[in-house]
């Protein structure tokens, strides 16, 4: 069911990409934007999910949402990378979890672009279009792609920027695609080692960072505000947390 509902979603925003944007508003800063089309892809997961599991609960992005009677509740990001595809860049994912008491159950991202669903459920491993993905067997910082992103709001890029100075001369190179989830799921399948980043919303890593550990990746969170998480191989974490620690 989730990946029907991501790819009705998918299928909306494809038939709309590279066209006129429409409905474009402000969210937390001038740079941060939602259009038409995130909100009614999330309408249209909306549906399936109110259809189809009506005790669930429900939080997304753009506001849809409810507390279900099932202990379940779905996290949907209906469009990771916004900015990405009004500016018509092939970078923007769908994002769909569902969570339960024990955390993450299952996790669904799906980039319409490349025609690529990630997927996991909870102690069965994680694909890519049906076959079995890992995190790379990195183990050096010195060696290794990094992802990472940056705030929509000015003080906290500035932050960011100092980090990031610390970190770029000791890994190999780092990597901005500009949607969290897709990272993430990038590094599940080997193609970045590691990721980290602040200041995103729970949609922006639950079905993702439950891919990444599923694919045999290991997860710490960045305490502090804004909060954040350092994603990769076992072998890396801990090297790259203590450079992007406070």
């Amino acid at each position: 069911m989730a990946r029907r509902a991501a790819a009705a979603a998918g299928e909306l925003l494809v038939e709309r990409f590279g066209g006129p944007a429409r409905g474009v508003e402000r969210k937390s800063s001038r740079t941060d934007m939602v259009s038409d089309a995130d909100r009614d892809a999330e309408a249209v997961i909306e549906e399936i999910l109110s259809a189809e599991r009506p005790d669930d609960g429900l939080l997304a992005e753009e506001g849809s949402g409810g507390h279900g009677a099932s202990g379940r509740r779905w996290v949907v990001d209906p469009l990771d990378g916004t900015t990405n595809y009004l500016y018509g860049i092939p970078a923007w994912c769908v994002s769909i979890a569902l969570e339960d008491a024990d955390g993450g159950a299952l996790g669904v991202v799906l980039d319409p672009v490349r025609d690529e669903t990630f997927a996991a459920i909870r102690g069965r491993g994680a694909t890519c279009n049906g076959e079995p993905i890992a995190v790379s067997g990195e183990e050096r910082l010195d060696t290794a792609l990094v992802a990472t992103g940056f705030s929509y709001e000015a003080a906290h890029r500035s932050s960011q920027a100092a980090v990031l100075a610390g970190v770029l001369p000791r890994v190999r190179d780092v990597r901005r695609v500009g949607a969290a989830a897709l990272d993430l799921c990038w590094v599940a399948a080997g193609r970045l080692d590691a990721y980290y980043e602040r200041g995103l919303k729970h949609w922006d890593w639950a079905a993702s960072s439950l891919i990444v550990a599923e694919a045999g990746g290991e997860l710490r969170w960045l305490e502090n505000e804004p909060r954040g998480l350092v994603a990769g191989p076992p072998a890396l974490v801990e090297d790259l947390l203590g450079l992007v620690r406070p």
